[in-house]
């Protein structure tokens, strides 16, 4: 599966190589124009040479015994002498001081002139025994390793390499101030981007906090723009129909369960009035499994439609007690035993009563059906205000411990049960702040652990 792409990051992509299109068209346009230049303004290409020339200068700048500056042509700038006769050039320190080895015409033309003060960047010159109106002369400012310089080159000629060169010394700068642009935009574009997409954000989080409690609330956000407007609009008209569904399937399982309860009812007396056998006992074993199902489904619906039953203070053991205390006829007749354990100080919980109630009966059952004839399961209430029930049977492996909470979930079809009974306690227990979880019981079996939200001060909080 392809990872996404962040919405934010492909808006700057794009904006990054648009800039850069941009940049290539301006760049093209220059060139154009310089190439314009030339042919209709009569620009000499031999002017182009000049920063070519100007860096074979610079290069064969050396200092002397005494410590002064000096030009002494190297081998490139003598085969360019050879090429152009009438090549001339000079540096100049800046005290207007010419190197020595400069030509004495352009120091003569350019300092007895005070030319080189007036100058900080650039200039166009022509010798004054030159008429032509096509300057054949430039003094610029450059930067060599003995520091600034103005460097001066007369009457350079051209090589086709110089219109590279050129385009080098137009564009080594320009291409800095891309660079340093292209960071601006992308984070001012970042900015404005992530700013822009607050919005969607903000309900991406409303629709992340949305549960089948709340679902039909919808999404919730001011000033959402007129792009985002649909997407949030499709959203909230799809929980709208969640929503319905969800309480058409809260009403079909609430009327359900309220039509089961009364012939389970009837069931049950019957059987009990029914002579003393193997059968008998059978069927109220597994009728009162279908009465503890059938509750769970309608303490559920009650809370899932009711928040303020929630918030109930219980005393969790006597909760508990009364509970195991309704098993004990029925642990006898399978032939297990009950045992109940708690502390000394009252422990008073945060919840549901009659949820707790469902959740600890269908543990008890559970493991009265899991516990070896002739054994014992204990049910504990804890300090920490947790309820443990531990049975001594085949037990929980450690890859099914999170699988037996799913509905409908069973280990084989030989499996007893329908599968809903601990997805249900799974979902009661989440509904009033609590949790579930199995273990293994010291010796073999399973043990069901269930934390609650203890109400006094600095209790401790859910395993």
């Amino acid at each position: 599966m392809t990872r996404d792409r962040p919405l934010a990051g492909r808006i700057i992509g794009h904006l990054v190589v648009a800039q850069l299109a941009a940049f290539v068209i301006a760049g093209a346009v220059e060139i154009a124009f310089e190439l314009g230049n030339v042919a209709f303004f009569r620009m000499t290409l031999d002017e182009m040479a000049s920063y070519r020339v100007g860096t074979l200068v610079v290069h064969s700048l050396v200092i002397d015994r005494e410590g002064e500056v000096r030009i002494e042509p190297d081998a490139a700038l003598r085969a360019e002498m050879r090429r152009t006769p009438a090549l001339k050039f000079a540096v100049f320190d800046q005290k207007r001081r010419p190197a020595p080895g400069s030509s004495p015409e352009l120091v003569s033309a350019l300092v007895d002139t005070r030319v080189i003060q007036m100058t900080q960047a650039h200039l166009h010159f022509n010798l004054p025994d030159d008429v032509e109106s096509t300057p054949l002369g430039y003094l610029e400012r450059r930067w060599t390793r003995f520091g600034w310089r103005h460097v001066a080159i007369y009457r350079q000629g051209f090589l086709w390499v110089d219109f590279f060169w050129k385009l080098f010394e137009d564009m080594q700068w320009g291409v800095i101030g891309i660079v340093f642009v292209t960071i601006a935009s992308v984070g001012t574009a970042w900015y404005a981007v992530r700013k822009g997409l607050a919005p969607l954000r903000a309900a991406a989080r409303e629709v992340g906090g949305i549960d089948l409690d709340s679902v039909g609330r919808g999404v919730h956000i001011e000033q959402v723009p007129a792009e985002i407007r649909p997407f949030v609009d499709a959203i909230d008209a799809a929980l709208v129909r969640v929503a319905a569904s969800a309480a058409r399937m809260r009403r079909f399982t609430a009327n359900a369960a309220h039509e089961l309860r009364t012939p389970l009812a009837v069931m049950r007396a019957r059987i009990e009035n029914a002579a003393a056998s193997p059968l008998r006992s059978d069927l109220l074993d597994d009728s009162s499994h279908l009465q503890t199902l059938v509750e769970q489904m309608l303490v559920t619906i009650r809370l899932s439609e009711n928040r303020a039953l929630r918030d109930e203070s219980i005393d969790l053991a006597k909760a508990v007690r009364g509970v195991v205390a309704g098993f004990v006829l029925l642990a006898v007749q399978r032939g297990r035993s009950l045992a109940f354990e708690e502390g000394e100080a009252d422990i008073v919980v945060r919840g549901n009563r009659r949820a707790i109630e469902c959740v600890v009966s269908n543990l008890v059952d559970n493991a009265l059906r899991a516990e070896p004839v002739g054994g014992t399961v204990l049910v504990r209430v804890g300090a920490d205000a947790s309820v443990t029930v531990a049975d001594h049977g085949e037990g929980v492996a450690s890859a099914d411990r999170e699988r037996i909470f799913e509905p409908f979930w069973r280990k084989s079809e030989e499996t007893s049960g329908s599968g809903l009974g601990l997805a249900i306690a799974r979902e009661l227990m989440e509904s009033i702040g609590g949790r579930i979880e199995v273990e293994d019981t010291p010796g073999g079996g399973a043990t069901f652990a269930l934390s609650f939200l203890a109400e006094s001060a600095g209790a401790p909080e859910p395993r």
